[in-house]
């Protein structure tokens, strides 16, 4: 059933990628899968990143799937190599690639669509090539050698599993790169079994970085990287939820990603491994995973998919019973509270942001209190930030100072100077834009003047919630004050997609708001006790 749903939901997807993928040989565009490039002619270059697509149409023209009409179809393989062909017309000189705006240089971008190019040229069989092969060795030589701004462990894990292919296609002289990326990556996983992304854990990102180190490990079990991955794989078994989600805005990136082919490959020296892909499939078997069908992130999960199916293990485990108690990661800033049927996520790091399930259920999810200036800005609870976190037998405390969200957008104005910037002296320093770049959307904060307190109090079988928000210069100038479930205030590009959790509604602080003098806190608790909460 499980292995069955991967199968479907991943072709019922290729419609898609063929679509956005010029299909005629005589256009010089052939290859491509940026329509808005080639097709609706609204972006001036094309996204390296949509190359990866390559993947998942030969793994469709590879795999005997239940009803995979597309199986060994001569068109579809020559469509296949026309986008690895592409791959290598569209490169810089160096061979890398952009991905949001012109000469970015990408490494995600260029890591991605090299994985992709390089295990569909291994399932198509092509052989030795002088136009793919040059690409292939300037690409992966370009990786080998840039270090990219922030510490993003599932791009180093794919320049990984590239080099681990580059010596398996084109011998020894990678073998150095590949020993130093690996000891690079190994070097940002936790003592807690979590590879970092930015400033901490992220579960969904984390089970692509398992897929790519058992992956990599399979290829080259002498890299040392089978214990690391085995903790990892420990650390994702305790952030699985019970319903079989994962992540969420509580975490370091606030993605709700599950990527189930890496567990499938670990299972051969890790039984258990199934276990958690048995739970966290289960979404994908009931029709209620999160949406992941748009133009940029969708190739991610339908080759992850079908791979998994292509690894599917017949000796399987069930999922265990989740065990009560408390888990702590203090480094990752997560606390999982398990208590008389209630099971509760909570990112302290991210202002208390928390899911709380009963049984198999959510119950809620929550994002903080959010306040609304009336000059349009937006003061939240939830970004990353420096806390003050106490945790007793019964009562948990988070206290800190709100921040600004991350709300900019781009603006004519902001194109014009971007392009110009990059089409002159930022093509030059393409790193030091980006790291300008992640700090005003991703990792830069700016406090707000205002100060919260979070408390959460187990009793009577369930937890109390009070939220208590203090102003330095008074509320003269708030204009709406409220809670979400699923705000996320700063740009991850695998983030804010729909799930099916997330129908409820806001929780509107106006009245509240209202019934303040200009010295008082705004304070409000709730209580959640059970599914009727």
């Amino acid at each position: 059933m499980l292995r069955d749903a991967l199968a479907r939901h991943a072709l019922a997807e290729i419609p898609k990628l063929l679509t956005l993928l010029d299909r005629t040989p005589v256009s010089p565009t052939y290859g491509c899968f940026d329509r808005n490039h080639w097709h609706y002619r609204v972006m001036d270059f094309p996204c390296g990143m949509s190359q990866e697509f390559v993947l998942p149409l030969a793994l469709a023209w590879s795999l005997d799937m239940p009803g995979n009409i597309y199986k060994g179809q001569p068109v579809l393989r020559a469509w296949t190599e026309a986008g690895i062909r592409f791959a290598a017309r569209s490169a810089h000189a160096d061979g890398s690639c952009d991905d949001y705006y012109p000469f970015e240089r990408a490494a995600g971008a260029a890591a991605f669509s090299l994985f992709a190019c390089l295990e569909a040229i291994r399932i198509l069989g092509i052989g030795e090539d002088a136009e793919i092969d040059r690409f292939l060795r300037l690409r992966a030589g370009w990786l080998a050698r840039h270090r990219e701004s922030g510490r993003l462990s599932n791009h180093e894990a794919l320049i990984v599993a590239c080099l681990a292919r580059m010596v398996e296609r084109f011998g020894g002289d990678w073998e150095g790169a590949l020993r130093e990326r690996a000891s690079r990556l190994l070097s940002w996983q936790s003592p807690e079994g979590w590879f970092a992304e930015y400033e901490g854990a992220d579960p969904g990102y984390l089970s692509l970085t398992i897929g790519l180190i058992a992956d990599a490990d399979r290829l080259r079990p002498d890299l040392g990287l089978r214990e690391p991955c085995r903790r990892a794989i420990e650390f994702l078994g305790a952030m699985i939820h019970p319903d079989g989600t994962v992540g969420g805005e509580y975490t370091s990136r606030a993605t709700l990603n599950y990527f189930p082919h890496g567990l499938e490959i670990a299972a051969r020296w890790m039984p258990e491994a199934t276990a958690l892909n048995e739970r966290a499939l289960q979404p994908l078997a009931a029709d209620s995973q999160p949406c992941f069908s748009d133009d940029r992130i969708v190739g991610h999960h339908l080759w992850s998919w079908m791979l998994a199916w292509r690894e599917w293990r017949a000796d399987r485990r069930k999922p265990a019973l989740l065990p009560d108690g408390r888990r702590h990661f203090p480094k990752a800033g997560l606390l999982v509270d398990a208590r008389a049927g209630h099971r509760l996520y909570l990112g302290y790091s991210r202002g208390g942001a928390f899911k709380l399930f009963d049984g198999g259920s959510l119950v809620h999810s929550d994002t903080g209190p959010a306040l609304r200036m009336k000059n349009g800005k937006v003061a939240v609870t939830h970004l990353h930030g420096p806390v003050r976190f106490s945790l007793a037998e019964n009562e948990i405390e988070i206290a800190g100072r709100m921040a600004w969200a991350k709300s900019q957008l781009l603006t004519p104005a902001k194109s014009i100077l971007l392009r110009t910037t990059m089409l002159t002296v930022g093509r030059f320093f393409p790193d030091l834009v980006r790291r300008l770049l992640q700090r005003i959307l991703v990792t830069g904060r700016k406090d707000a003047p205002f100060r919260f307190r979070r408390v959460l109090r187990w009793e009577m079988a369930g937890w109390t919630v009070r939220d208590e928000i203090e102003a330095d210069d008074g509320w003269g100038d708030v204009a709406a004050a409220g809670i979400g479930g699923f705000q996320t205030s700063v740009a991850t590009v695998m983030a804010r997609v729909w799930q099916q959790g997330q129908f409820q509604t806001w929780t509107d602080l106006g009245p509240e708001l209202k019934a303040l003098r200009e010295n008082k806190a705004l304070s409000v608790e709730r209580r959640f006790s059970g599914r009727s909460s």
